[in-house]
């Protein structure tokens, strides 16, 4: 069944494909290089091109294709051109429109990161970016309001988002931890429901996959794993388990739980990237988002700038600017290769996923989780954008003070910023960002570039 669902579908765009993978080129090409804005509008670009002028696929299977990769981990963006590859074109298809998606902001973003890296000290660079990061906090804000819409429908769902922003905020708990309990919290009010609802359909077990294309699937998935994994043993022969392994392996294991974007997963990376590796200072991590807002591509781009400052000041002997460069490359290849998995293993098995109603309500559960994870960046970005210095309130449970004061089994640590430090230019610019999003209705681009300019100003005035 599962190879004459495969089969219909690419027979819908037969007559448009053959003989057009040049065509599929050219385009991807063009999208790739004019995607700014984020996935919403990375998606309404692609629906454009893709749907209403090439009309390669059809409105229908567009959003069905959309449904299933805002399921998976990782950029959905991306990983709906790779579909839209693969549906028209097959495998090659797929990884022709899935990496020119992807490559044009690669390599501006290792540009960036390397004029970054060597430059970002420079007087009218820092303007650039003290007014970036203001706009990036009325963004973020925004990414926070928007998904929360669309996420939060129900009590349930918006008590899972408090509890997902409570253990990151106050406990400190790590994201995979947040994002699995989500799923399993999703899983139990299902369950739940269904027992009392007497009319509930059952949802049945899914149809079974012929063996010959069950076993394709198993051994397509094998084969991209060995893929995405590849790097790892000549990295661990040539530098240990430090330096460049470690950046592919800390990014390899995000590659896996990154629900929600890189607004979500941002959280996480500044979290154990500032915090346990201290590969990079909080402030930098603001600057890596507003090179990613100002580039094409996926907005988890900005992994490649950690992975490239993580190679530049830890390259195990290399020089620092080679360093870097695999440093970033490793991190995009251990981010953008698991979507490849995702799509080629997994599209024929779209239906079978959508209808089983366990699965959606977990996913629909983690995405109510993503919501208190942003909420979590967009105070995070606010107290180290508008504060100076920002502290921490630790409080010790008496209860769980163990004889002779060792530490307690757990503690409650609140970020507590100087009062004293506030920065009113950046609240100013925060503010005037927030408007021209919320009230202006202005573009990301337009906001990115009148807070920059502004925030030049505003230094070369000092």
């Amino acid at each position: 069944m599962t190879e004459h669902v495969t089969e219909r579908l690419r027979g819908l765009t037969e007559d448009k494909a053959q003989g057009a993978f040049s065509e599929l080129v050219r385009a991807f090409a063009h999208i790739g290089l004019m995607s700014f804005g984020g996935p919403a509008a990375q998606i309404a670009l692609m629906h454009r091109i893709c749907v209403e002028e090439k009309r390669w696929v059809s409105e229908d299977r567009f959003l069905h294709a959309l449904n299933f990769c805002m399921l998976l981990p990782g950029p959905e963006a991306q990983q709906l051109a790779t579909y839209i590859g693969w549906l028209t074109h097959g495998v090659r298809g797929g990884m022709a429109a899935g990496l020119l998606f992807v490559l044009p902001g690669l390599a501006v973003i290792l540009g960036l990161s390397t004029l970054y890296a060597y430059y970002h000290d420079v007087g009218w660079v820092a303007g650039l970016f003290f007014g970036l990061k203001a706009a990036i906090l009325a963004i973020v804000v925004e990414a926070v309001v928007r998904i929360g819409r669309r996420a939060l429908k129900t009590r349930f769902h918006r008590l899972i988002a408090l509890a997902a922003f409570l253990a990151l905020f106050a406990f400190a708990l790590p994201f995979p931890l947040v994002v699995l309990a989500a799923g399993l919290a999703g899983l139990a009010e299902a369950r739940a429901v269904a027992r009392d609802d007497t009319h509930a359909s059952d949802p049945g077990e899914p149809d079974r996959a012929e063996p010959r294309r069950l076993g394709r699937s198993l051994a397509t998935l094998a084969f991209w794993l060995i893929v995405w994994q590849a790097p790892i043993l000549p990295l661990w022969l040539l530098a240990g388990e430090g330096g460049l392994a470690e950046v592919f392996a800390f990014f390899s294991r995000m590659a896996l739980v990154t629900f929600g974007g890189a607004y979500a997963v941002l959280a996480y990376v500044a979290q154990v990237a500032v915090d346990q590796y201290h590969w990079l200072k909080p402030g930098e991590m603001l600057d890596g988002l507003a090179l990613a807002e100002t580039t094409p591509g996926p907005l988890v781009l900005v992994l490649s700038y950690v992975g490239f400052l993580a190679g530049f000041r830890d390259a195990g002997g290399l020089p620092p600017f080679l360093g870097g460069v695999l440093g970033g490359l490793l991190a995009a290849w251990a981010t953008f290769v698991p979507s490849f998995v995702w799509i080629f293993a997994g599209a024929p098995y779209v239906e079978r996923l959508r209808g089983n109603r366990m699965i959606t309500a977990a996913l629909s559960a983690i995405t109510a989780a993503v919501v208190g994870v942003i909420l979590n960046l967009a105070v995070w970005f606010a107290l180290h954008v508008l504060f100076a210095e920002v502290g921490q309130w630790s409080i010790w449970p008496v209860a769980a003070e163990a004889p002779g004061g060792a530490a307690p089994a757990f503690s409650v640590s609140l970020p507590l910023p100087d009062p004293t430090t506030l920065d009113p230019a950046a609240l100013v610019l925060a503010f005037l960002s927030a408007v021209m999003i919320f009230v202006l209705k202005q573009g990301m681009g337009r906001t990115l570039l009148t807070a920059a300019a502004l925030g030049l100003l505003w230094r070369l005035a000092l």
